[in-house]
C-alpha cells in the first residue's frame, strides 16, 4: 500500500542527496588546478544533472502536498556521504579529486538503491527514482573511468 509520508520522506532524502551532489561538484570546480581544467565541463554537467533531478523530485513532493527540502544532508535515514566528500577536496591532485567524486557517486547510488527498496513507494515514484538512478549510474561510470585512467 502506498504511503504519502514514506513517499515524501524518500523524495526529500533524494532531494538532499542531489543538493549535496551539487555542492560537492561546485566545490570540486573551485578546487580544480589549472592542469585539471578539462574536468570542469564534466563537473558542471553533473551539477546540471542533479539540478534537473532535484526539480523533478521537488515537483513530486509538491504533488503530495508537502514542502520540499531545500538544504543539504546533516542527518537522516538514507546514506549521507557528500558532507564528508566536500571536506576532502582542498589541495588534492586529480586522482584524489576523482576518487572523492566516485565516493560521492557511490553514495548517491546507495541512496537511490535504498529508496527503491522502500516499501510503500508508489509505482510512479519508483519509475522516476529508477530512471534517475540509471542516469546517475552513467555519471558514476564516467567518473570511475576517468579515475581509472589516472591511476593506471
Amino acid at each position: 500500500m502506498e504511503n504519502n509520508t514514506v513517499n515524501t520522506e524518500i523524495l526529500n532524502d533524494l532531494i538532499q542527496i542531489n543538493n549535496d551532489r551539487i555542492t560537492g561538484y561546485e566545490r570540486a570546480v573551485e578546487e580544480l588546478k589549472e592542469q585539471d581544467s578539462d574536468l570542469k565541463p564534466l563537473f558542471l554537467q553533473m551539477i546540471r544533472q542533479s539540478g534537473q533531478h532535484k526539480a523533478t523530485l521537488t515537483q513530486e513532493v509538491q504533488v503530495l502536498g508537502a514542502p520540499a527540502e531545500t538544504g543539504t544532508t546533516t542527518s537522516g535515514k538514507i546514506y549521507r556521504a557528500w558532507m564528508d566528500v566536500k571536506a576532502m577536496f582542498t589541495g588534492h591532485d586529480r586522482e584524489t579529486v576523482l576518487n572523492n567524486c566516485e565516493f560521492g557517486e557511490d553514495a548517491a547510488q546507495k541512496a537511490y538503491k535504498m529508496a527503491l527498496e522502500t516499501e510503500g513507494l508508489s509505482a510512479n515514484l519508483r519509475s522516476i527514482i529508477s530512471e534517475q538512478k540509471t542516469d546517475l549510474r552513467n555519471s558514476h561510470d564516467q567518473i570511475k573511468a576517468l579515475r581509472d585512467s589516472v591511476s593506471s
